[in-house]
């Protein structure tokens, strides 16, 4: 089995159990279907610390994928020295992966910050946090008072706690007044929030983890999970090695780990998703796989879904993603024919084209076969990011708090009763400026302010060059909050030092709608401070109040915020009203909405209760009110349906390959932490690029080649790595920027990325672009 690990020699400061470098996902404990998935404790240390040496264990999860597994922080001397599965909770079952066993040194590491910085004649010197905030807070309301809150905008992580994002959240819309606020979630999960209010109605994931231990067959759609969730996969592994194994269906250019177990791998050419699931559903209408009674009942729409699939035979759909009509067919009869399906999905289709049609119609699916809201039976449109679900339901990725419609006055209402505040000051006109629409206002000169918290766009948003010129502008005043020295902190004007996980409480809420709470276990390092300080401390300065002249954020602990959440979630799908903390350190884990969604077969789909009124999902021209009442849903899923259509770019005589991108199993987004984790950074150290022997061969080129990979908008070079994928792809790792080599060469892989999004849910489209490539050396 090839997976992406090139160790370089003896490494780490931490024991652990096992070598999870080498095999990231650890042994197996095979079971079968409906049987308890057996406990396996992962246990790293500091090297020459015992548990005998903690001196106690603190209770939190892992932030470094959107699994969330549960962990404990060991402690000793003031100082995390290690981390241990928690065995007794629903989501990992005491396992860690590589990043959650060695990602906590990065806590420790000496590169972090401990003091604001402030660009003064063009360096970034220190200064105290009263003149950090108050040159912030001096600037904000200069800003407002000559330019109004247009000129404002927040770009937030999906790396917060709860708690964070909700007091962002009321800040941002109630006391600044701006309508431009996203989340990196746009980069990572727009898309399945967006499929989701599309087909049910609101956002939440309908199914669970434990799906895995009760299906008969897995469909995992532009989803490697063996590198991006890798416990969610061991749970998977045990499965599939297991006495009863489900069939396996994995849609993936590449030959990765998920494709080597799988029944049916259908190797599709890039920006083809829509097509091939079109067949499929078509070959689901056309053999009468489908659950008549369920469709007649809870659904609409589904005769123009028909319609539109009719012309997508596997014939067509095989020339089209250019595989095997047999093998559509092959994976078409197995999702037809299996009495439980759970179907995941992640960046591979959510970053690529026509992303919010193919995610819906892996919707339909499950609503034509009627397997929603029953053990084993549900859909996962996976987070990437370990909080990114607290960011869309606390309303700090573009929409309203509590899977709020803007567009609904009544809901608004809601909002305003409960933050004390008229209606009129709650910005609504419209949805929430997304993040690559928000870059642009700054590239044209209308937003005269950026607050990026936790996140690192230079490195992360498409056409990378172009973004790093933006934040470059004399015009624009950038404020970044983190806990490192990033390649977009290098070029801000203010930088504020965060505290990270472990040195703030607070909870988060993974995939599968699970809440953890994650508790302090140690002291911040010299004068960081947590993201909700520094957030109200600023809305202090800023003197924002509620209508009755009292401050907007009175707040002063974590708990007081996340009941003050709790009462804004109450009523809504998102109910998190009986979820305290007394019952989050009692019970660990607990899931928002039970186990699994919509198994009583009602959708909140009413014009007076959905999130979003919809969509048309191949022009992503908004409906009114009067559209969605027209559709007569009232309480019944929504099916959608689009035609495919080429990409923007496709590979051409001057760019003959398709460029795809994702992740290494060792390294989390743009290496901010991960790099800075002993183990992890030497597994990974560098980029590299990936094609197949055929297309290697053709251009002459071996295995350690160092090679040019070059798009319309920029290059990298990286030395080549020969694996299994289709002809004509090349992939790229995009965690590379440059903040630790700045004088090598260029290898962001989103140099050569596009300024392309999705229609409907304005997430970028990072998979399909054209690139050609080239032997610099050997």
């Amino acid at each position: 089995m090839q997976f992406d690990r090139f160790p370089t020699g003896p490494v780490g400061k931490a024991l652990v159990v096992s070598d999870r470098i080498v095999d990231p996902w650890g042994s197996r404990t095979p079971f079968g279907r409906g049987e308890a998935w057996p406990a396996r404790a992962d246990v790293a240390l500091e090297q020459g610390t015992s548990p005998d040496d903690i001196e106690g264990w603190v209770q939190s999860a892992c932030v470094l994928c959107s699994n969330g597994c549960a962990l404990d922080i060991g402690v000793k001397d003031g100082r995390m020295v290690g981390v241990r599965g928690r065995e007794d909770d629903r989501v990992n079952r005491g396992r860690l992966g590589p990043k959650g066993l060695f990602g906590w040194q990065a806590n420790g590491h000496p590169d972090r910050l401990t003091s604001p910085l402030l660009r003064e004649n063009g360096e970034l010197r220190p200064v105290d946090w009263a003149t950090a905030l108050d040159i912030f807070a001096g600037r904000t309301k200069q800003i407002l008072s000559n330019s109004g809150p247009g000129a404002i905008g927040v770009y937030n992580s999906g790396q917060l706690f709860l708690e964070e994002y909700y007091a962002l959240g009321v800040l941002t819309r109630a006391g600044l007044g701006t309508i431009h606020l996203d989340g990196n979630t746009r980069l990572c999960t727009a898309t399945a929030a967006q499929s989701m209010k599309e087909s049910f109605g609101a956002d939440g994931q309908p199914g669970s983890y434990a799906d895995v231990d009760h299906c008969d067959a897995l469909f995992l759609v532009g989803h490697n999970v063996a590198f991006t969730q890798t416990v969610l996969w061991s749970r998977m592994l045990d499965r599939l090695h297991g006495p009863d194994r489900p069939a396996l269906v994995v849609v993936d250019p590449r030959r990765t780990p998920v494709a080597e177990e799988a029944d049916v791998h259908l190797a599709v050419r890039s920006g083809t998703n829509l097509a091939l699931l079109n067949a499929i559903v078509h070959e689901l209408v056309a053999h009468s796989w489908v659950d008549e009674r369920y469709v007649g009942a809870n659904t609409v729409g589904f005769d123009d879904l028909a319609r539109t699939v009719e012309r997508w035979t596997p014939d067509v759909a095989a020339q089209v993603c250019d595989v095997p009509a047999a093998d559509i067919r092959s994976a078409a009869e197995i999702i037809g024919g299996t009495p439980r399906l759970l179907s995941t999905v992640l960046q591979g289709v959510y970053q690529s084209h026509l992303a919010t049609a193919s995610a819906c119609q892996i919707n339909n699916i499950h609503l034509l076969r009627g397997m929603l809201g029953r053990p084993g039976c549900g859909v996962l449109q996976m987070n990437g990011q370990p909080t990114a679900q607290n960011a869309r339901e606390c309303g700090a990725a573009g929409d309203l708090p509590g899977f709020r419609n803007w567009q609904n006055a009544d809901h608004v209402e809601e909002l305003a009763r409960l933050w004390n505040v008229e209606p009129s000051t709650i910005p609504h006109w419209g949805p929430g400026t997304h993040a690559m629409e928000m870059f642009r206002y700054a590239e044209q000169g209308s937003l005269e302010l950026l607050w990026v918290i936790g996140t690192n766009p230079a490195v992360s948003l498409p056409e990378s060059d172009r973004i790093r010129s933006i934040l470059c502008q004399d015009r624009l005043f950038v404020v970044v909050q983190d806990a490192f020295l990033s390649e977009t902190a290098m070029l801000a004007d203010l930088v504020l030092p965060a505290a990270i996980w472990g040195e703030k409480t607070g909870t988060f809420t993974n995939t599968d709608r699970t809440v953890h709470l994650s508790e302090k276990a140690v002291e911040p390092p010299g004068g960081a401070r947590p993201d909700l300080s520094i957030i109200v401390d600023y809305a202090q300065r800023l003197g924002v109040s509620d209508k009755d002249g009292q401050p907007l954020l009175a707040w002063t602990t974590a708990e007081e915020v996340y009941d003050a959440w709790r009462a804004c979630s109450k009523g809504r799908p998102c109910d998190y009203s009986d979820i305290t903390y007394a019952r989050l350190r009692a019970e660990g884990g607990i899931q928002w909405g039970g186990e699994r969604l919509y198994g009583d077969d009602t959708f909140p789909t009413t014009s007076e209760t959905t999130e979003d009124y919809g969509h048309d999902i191949a022009t992503g021209a908004a409906w009114t009110e009067a559209d969605h009442r027209a559709l007569g849903a009232q309480g019944r899923a929504i099916f959608r349906a689009a035609h495919w259509a080429p990409p923007h770019e496709e590979p051409d005589g001057e760019y003959p390959f398709a460029l795809t991108n994702g992740r290494s199993v060792y390294h989390f987004h743009t290496r901010t932490k991960t790099a800075r984790a002993p183990e992890l950074q030497a597994a990974a150290p560098d980029s590299w690029v990936e094609m197949s022997e055929g297309d290697a061969a053709g251009l002459s080129l071996t295995e350690g080649d160092l090679v040019r990979v070059e798009s319309r908008r920029g290059h990298v070079e990286a030395p080549l790595r020969i694996r299994p994928c289709r002809s004509g792809t090349v992939f790229v790792p995009f965690h590379y920027g440059w903040w630790d080599d700045p004088d090598g060469p260029s290898r962001a892989a989103n140099e050569m990325t596009m300024t392309v999004w999705d229609p409907v849910s304005h997430q970028p489209t990072f998979k399909t672009a054209a690139v050609r490539i080239t032997r610099v050396g050997s």
